[in-house]
């Protein structure tokens, strides 16, 4: 089991497998490592190093109280990759994770990063307010921390229905599916999991996406009930200096997964361009 210490003393863990050129890839909210299974065993057989954390207070790693934020989120990423001493990185983020890739590349990258992806990502902000009107109110925010902090263990199940798309008409529900992501997010920190909830509704990475100068591929599902695509990936990918956008009629947040095919094939392509 890979672990490494932080500076402030938190101990995180990774998963670290194969060579070639680094994937490093960055999970949602309020999910694990496991959340990437299909591109990490995907992407080790097509020959590249694939590297992912599980964030401060989920998964595996340690349930410290403090530090649930994106500017440590993406500190902490810059911590491993410097121990890792990583260089011509591409990091993927879904959802919350895709915040972290973007202020981590912004702030930290120092020439270590190639290129970044964004998949159902949270940028460049969520939360409505008055320069984004059009953003999802702050009600429904304060709904996911009311049931994270008193429903937990129902509300994870509950869900992985918009989620995954699996309330919408003829979808093809998988329980083991549904399962596995109660697993994940219960594995983990209620602390952290509901200071998080500021963290990815209301964090601003406007300045964030316009300052990045490397290839970024923003992919996004047109049927996110989580992450509205209109108001986010759509926007996100007009701030990027060297943006790419590809949107997925139909295709849920949790699209990986339930579509993994599609977007592994599509990662690749960018990988190899």
């Amino acid at each position: 089991m890979s672990t490494l210490t932080l500076k402030d003393g938190t101990e995180i863990y990774y998963k670290d497998w194969g060579k070639g050129q680094t994937l490093f890839f960055h999970h949602g909210w309020p999910l694990s490592s496991d959340d990437w299974d299909a591109q990490l065993f995907f992407f080790l057989e097509q020959g590249y190093r694939v590297i992912a954390h599980d964030r401060r207070g989920h998964g595996r790693s340690e349930q410290t109280p403090y530090g649930h934020n994106m500017d440590t989120y993406a500190s902490d990423v810059a911590e491993i990759v410097e121990a890792l001493d990583l260089k011509d990185v591409i990091h993927v983020g879904h959802s919350t994770g895709g915040g972290e890739v973007i202020r981590y590349v912004a702030k930290h990258g120092n020439g270590r990063v190639a290129k970044a992806v964004l998949v159902s990502a949270v940028t460049p902000i969520m939360v409505q307010n008055e320069n984004n009107p059009n953003g999802v109110p702050i009600s429904v925010f304060d709904d996911i921390r009311n049931n994270t902090a008193k429903h937990r263990s129902q509300f994870f199940i509950d869900i992985t229905f918009p989620f995954y798309g699996y309330n919408r008409e003829g979808a093809n529900v998988s329980e083991g599916v549904q399962r596995n992501w109660w697993r994940q997010g219960m594995n983990g920190s209620i602390k952290a999991h509901y200071d998080c909830v500021k963290a990815f509704s209301e964090t601003d990475f406007t300045e964030d996406l316009k300052s990045v100068d490397v290839p970024v591929l923003v992919m996004h599902g047109e049927d996110d009930q989580i992450v509205p695509f209109e108001t986010t990936g759509k926007v996100a990918a007009t701030l990027l200096k060297n943006g790419k956008l590809i949107s997925y009629p139909g295709f849920p947040h949790g699209m990986p997964t339930t579509e993994a095919e599609t977007i592994n094939k599509d990662l690749l392509a960018f990988f190899k361009s």
